[in-house]
């Protein structure tokens, strides 16, 4: 009887070991839901040609198909130098996982925007000024000298946005035993939000404007990967892609002067995070 007593009393000292070894097993990186994350980067961008349309009290006139391209810092200190972290395209992004695989966050997207000085161009409308004056009609037009236009967003082009994303870990694809050490993960979102833009230009001889100034709106849809070391540190790569309408933007002083345009955008954008549980 003592026999069967003791035999049945390790037996459950076996369990008991045995599931609390599955429990302190499981790894930090198995589970994401209830997690923070922040992160920061920089961004390459291309953008689709545009037409612009520029009025005013004495000028209503359209750009065909403006070019423009993006003004990167290249690898630089200023990306970890709070005083100038502005001057590069940066990308900063705080979310939270709402399940194992869904995370909502907002971001700002520092990109920069700069027509071609460089670029003949077709303009339509009429202008009255003491610099340029006449009608337009699919006229070409060489903004080399930038008497006639200098036009950027380069404080710049800040998308600030909501998305929502999946997270989807491949680390067994790769062979990665130990998840905590090094974790390996597909990401997927979409996103929206406005368009607040500090819009450099000089229009027609009138005094150069740079302002910040609440102008459209933007969609957008990216995908990475990202690679979790030790359990809490991330490097991410993503392509991320969209669309962007500024109905109001400001070019001068005068209230009576705006411009208006949509354009397509792409970003290669590349940010080191943390995620952690509070």
């Amino acid at each position: 009887m003592k026999t069967k007593f003791l035999f049945f009393f390790l037996a459950c000292v076996s369990l008991n070991t045995f599931a609390q070894d599955e429990i302190t097993v499981e790894k930090y990186t198995a589970h994401n839901k209830g997690k923070f994350f922040v992160s920061w980067g920089g961004n390459r961008d291309s953008y689709s040609k545009s037409d612009v349309t520029f009025s005013g009290k004495d000028y209503n006139f359209r750009v065909d198909n403006m070019a423009a391209h993006d003004k990167p810092k290249g690898w630089h200190v200023d990306y970890v130098n709070p005083v100038n972290m502005t001057i590069p395209q940066t990308n900063l992004q705080l979310g939270y996982f709402i399940t194992d695989h869904y995370s909502v966050a907002i971001g700002v997207d520092h990109m920069k925007y700069v027509m071609t000085q460089n670029q003949t161009a077709n303009v339509s409308g009429y202008i009255d000024g003491p610099v340029h004056t006449g009608n337009y009609d699919n006229t070409p037009v060489n903004f080399t000298d930038e008497t006639f236009l200098t036009y950027e967003h380069t404080d710049g082009l800040n998308y600030i946005n909501t998305e929502i994303a999946r997270h989807d870990d491949i680390s067994k694809l790769f062979r990665l035993p130990n998840i905590d050490k090094v974790q390996i993960n597909l990401t997927e979102g979409i996103g929206g939000g406005v368009l607040y833009p500090k819009t450099n230009t000089k229009l027609l001889g009138k005094d150069r404007h740079d302002d910040f100034h609440i102008s459209g709106y933007g969609l957008s849809a990216k995908a990475g990967i990202n690679f979790t070391f030790f359990k809490h540190f991330y490097l991410q790569g993503e392509l991320k892609g969209g669309y962007i309408d500024m109905h109001d933007i400001k070019t001068t002083r005068s209230n009576d002067d705006k411009a208006s345009q949509h354009f397509f955008f792409l970003q290669r954008i590349i940010t080191v995070g943390g995620i952690f549980k509070v």
